[in-house]
C-alpha cells in the first residue's frame, strides 16, 4: 500500500510539473474570422506545442476588454492602438507586446448620390461612427481636416452607430463606419451595388492607425514567468495567423466551429478571412516602430481636442516578439 501511495504521489507531481500554463485571451468582439489566428492556433495544436492552455474568450457589445484585463479576468487582450493609448493616458497601463495586423481595414462607406467625393464634402452631413474606443481615428481625421464634429453646416453630425449597417440602408446617415472585412460586405449583401457607393479607406487618407494588437498590463511584464508565457503565446499565435493566411477556407471553418452563437455563415466568414489575410500579410508579429509613430502623430494632431495630449512612454515593447521570433 505504501508503495502504491508513493507511486500515485509521484505521478501527481509529474502531472503537475508538466501541466500546461493557462492563458486567458479576451477578444475585442464576437467570434469571427477577425480573430482566426487564435482559433487556428488552438485547433491545430500550436498552443499545445508551447505547453499553453489558452482560453479564447469572445467579446461583444456588453464586454469592455480593457475592463476585463484590468479586473484580472484576462491575461491578455486585443485592442486598437488609439483606444489603448487613450486608456493608458487616463491611467490604465496597457502595453502592446505584438502587432499581428499590419494594415488598417477601417473605412467610411457613403452613398454616391449624396455627391460626396472627399472629406471636404462631409460638412453638413450625418456620419455614423462607432464608439467604445473606435471613434478616435475618425475624430483625429476630422480634427486634422478642420471639420467640427458638433454638427451644423460647417461640421458633421456624428451618429453613434451600432455595430451594424442599418443607418446607411435606412438613409439615417450619409456615410457609416465599415471594416473592409465585415460591414462593407453586409452592405453589399443587402442588395446595394458597389457602383452606388463611394468609400474612403483610412489608409488612403493618411490617418490609418494600428488595429487588433495584443496587449497586457505593464506590471505583469515584471514577472519573468509571465513574460515567458507571453513569448510562447505570441509565437504560437503568429503561427496560427500565418496558417490562416495560407488556408483561409479552413481557417473560416475553424472559426465557425468555435462560434457558439451560430450567428455566422460560411460564406461571410470565408469572405472575411480573405480580407483579413490582406491586413495581417507582411506582419511577423513585431510592431513596426514607423507604424506606431504614425499612429501617435495622427492621434496627437487634433487642434484643441486631440485623442492623446502627449507622446506616450512605455506603451509598447519589442521584448516579447524579439524572443518569440528567435
Amino acid at each position: 500500500m505504501k508503495q502504491l501511495l508513493m507511486t500515485a504521489a509521484a505521478l501527481a507531481m509529474a502531472t503537475t510539473a508538466h501541466a500546461a500554463d493557462e492563458v486567458k485571451l479576451q477578444l475585442k468582439w464576437v467570434t469571427q474570422a477577425q480573430f482566426a489566428g487564435y482559433y487556428v492556433a488552438k485547433d491545430k495544436g500550436f498552443y499545445d506545442e508551447e505547453n499553453l492552455d489558452v482560453d479564447v474568450m469572445a467579446g461583444g457589445p456588453d464586454i469592455a476588454p480593457a475592463q476585463v484585463l484590468a479586473g484580472g479576468g484576462a491575461d491578455v487582450m486585443l485592442d486598437w492602438l488609439p483606444s489603448a493609448l487613450s486608456a493608458r493616458e487616463k491611467g490604465l497601463p496597457l502595453v502592446n507586446i505584438a502587432q499581428p495586423f499590419k494594415t488598417s481595414g477601417l473605412m467610411l462607406t457613403c452613398w454616391k448620390d449624396t455627391g460626396i467625393t472627399g472629406p471636404q464634402d462631409f460638412k453638413g452631413r450625418t456620419i455614423g461612427v462607432w464608439f467604445f474606443g473606435n471613434e478616435y481615428p475618425f475624430l483625429s481625421w476630422m480634427s486634422q481636416e478642420g471639420i467640427s464634429t458638433d454638427g451644423g453646416e460647417d461640421g458633421v453630425t456624428v451618429l453613434k452607430q451600432g455595430f451594424n449597417v442599418d443607418p446607411l440602408l435606412q438613409r439615417q446617415a450619409d456615410c457609416i463606419s465599415t471594416m473592409t472585412y465585415n460591414e462593407f460586405g453586409q452592405v453589399l449583401d443587402a442588395g446595394v451595388s458597389e457602383d452606388e457607393l463611394v468609400t474612403f479607406k483610412y489608409e488612403d487618407q493618411g490617418v490609418a492607425t494600428l488595429e487588433d494588437g495584443i496587449y497586457v498590463l505593464e506590471d505583469n511584464l515584471n514577472d519573468p514567468a509571465f513574460k515567458d508565457k507571453m513569448v510562447r503565446f505570441v509565437r504560437a499565435s503568429m503561427k496560427g495567423w500565418k496558417y490562416a493566411e495560407e488556408n483561409p477556407d479552413e481557417a473560416a471553418e475553424i472559426v465557425l466551429e468555435n462560434d457558439e452563437s451560430g450567428a455566422q455563415t460560411e460564406a461571410h466568414q470565408q469572405r472575411m478571412m480573405r480580407e483579413i489575410a490582406k491586413l495581417t500579410a507582411g506582419s511577423n508579429g513585431a510592431l513596426d516602430e514607423a507604424d506606431y509613430e504614425r499612429t501617435v502623430a495622427t492621434l496627437l494632431a487634433g487642434g484643441s481636442d486631440p485623442v492623446i495630449t502627449k507622446t506616450p512612454e512605455g506603451a509598447w515593447t519589442a521584448e516579447i516578439t524579439d524572443e518569440a521570433l528567435k
